[in-house]
């Protein structure tokens, strides 16, 4: 069976108030098409279809068009929700939807009901498994405690068990998850509870193919377990991603062909480093011009109307960063600058340690912290699913 993977969508996302939607609709153009010219038998979305639990109406209608477009192919087609997805405004119709070969998976209780597909080998079992906050779906699925491997483990058993019942049949599962071995960028959600966000690629073991989503850069953490990434550039820590998709080839006895697609690139991403004159100066720049551009300034001062003179020579610079080589200027970086790759639990950590003259969390008062997070992430996520 040949299946096209693909995930984090994050539709209605801009980059640095640069809308992407026309970027994202020549993207899905690129899906379908691919689905069309590949002989595509089964298309799969690992989460984060839109940017935020409640999308701007242009983007709900971009969705809207990808999924006739997908039906008018007839195509299947299984997706699940992610964390940046509400699962229940994305799961209203999928009942009828699901009569379109559209299958939306954004129930936890569901883990172990999968789409069967067949092909000339045989069936092929989908399991659809959506972003498992842990607080919230613990008690469901009757996972130890409330941490991600721990929930995704118990999703796993169920996926196994039903496994169990189809002798001869292969088996794909869709996750959305931070797996250990996973390179992060900046545009990610945190999704840390407990202390550990991510969970062994082991939990995966037992199936043919994880199709995972989640993290932003396309990438192989073992031959059955693999991120697509997203299709788009979110931010210019993914200035060196070559964005993709997978067509994944399942063979007869669970076989593994994996061939990466390209995906369009509405603009590269350039991050440019130096003194203002050398920026503006610098011949071995002029390839940028038509790029996106992060410029870091490194001047000692700051000089006057950086951005409008930058402009000049870069029209679609976005992102402006002062970062002095030296000297007391060096105290000029932004908060932003000084926090930027830091987790909530080590940014709270660093605050109790600057706040008692150098003096470090405890281990109690590092878990006191950990679980106040949690709370907050809990309420937060309580409070999109209310909306």
């Amino acid at each position: 069976m040949r299946m096209l993977h693909t995930s984090d969508w994050h539709l209605g996302r801009s980059f640095h108030r640069v809308s992407l939607l026309t970027a994202q609709r020549a993207f899905l153009d690129h899906l379908v098409e691919t689905v069309r010219t590949r002989q595509i038998e089964a298309v799969l979305v690992a989460g984060d279809i839109y940017d935020r639990a409640v999308p701007p109406l242009a983007a709900v209608e971009l969705f809207d068009q990808a999924l006739h477009r997908l039906a008018d192919l007839g195509v299947p087609t299984v997706m699940i929700s992610g964390n940046h997805d509400s699962a229940r405004r994305l799961g209203v119709g999928s009942g009828l939807i699901r009569q379109a070969g559209i299958h939306l998976h954004t129930d936890p209780d569901a883990c172990g009901t999968p789409v069967l597909l067949h092909d000339a080998e045989g069936p092929v079992a989908l399991y659809g498994l959506p972003y498992l906050e842990p607080a919230m779906v613990r008690d469901r699925l009757g996972a130890a405690r409330a941490g991600h491997a721990e929930v995704l483990g118990a999703a796993m058993d169920r996926v196994r068990a039903d496994l169990a019942t189809r002798p001869g049949t292969r088996s794909v599962v869709l996750a959305h998850a931070f797996v250990t071995g996973g390179a992060a960028s900046d545009s990610e959600r945190d999704i840390t509870v407990g202390g550990v966000a991510s969970v062994p690629a082991a939990v995966f073991d037992g199936v043919d193919y994880a199709a995972l989503g989640h993290l932003h850069g396309c990438q192989t953490l073992t031959e059955r377990v693999r991120y697509s990434g997203s299709p788009l550039a979110y931010s210019f820590s993914e200035a060196a991603h070559r964005k993709s998709m997978w067509i994944v080839d399942l063979g007869p006895q669970g076989e593994v062909h994996a061939e990466r697609v390209d995906c369009p690139v509405p603009r590269p991403l350039a991050r440019i480093r130096g003194p203002l004159e050398q920026l503006l100066d610098d011949p071995g720049l002029e390839g940028h011009r038509d790029s996106w551009v992060e410029a870091t300034l490194t001047d000692s001062a700051r000089p006057h109307e950086p951005m409008a003179r930058l402009a000049e020579r870069f029209p679609h610079i976005v992102s402006l960063v002062f970062d002095p080589d030296e000297g007391p200027a060096r105290t000029l970086a932004s908060y932003a600058q000084r926090l930027r790759g830091r987790s909530d639990q080590e940014i709270a950590e660093d605050f109790v340690e600057h706040v008692r003259s150098g003096r470090a969390a405890d281990a109690d008062e590092r878990a006191e912290l950990r679980s106040a997070l949690d709370e907050v992430r809990l309420d937060d996520t309580l409070h999109e699913v209310a909306r």
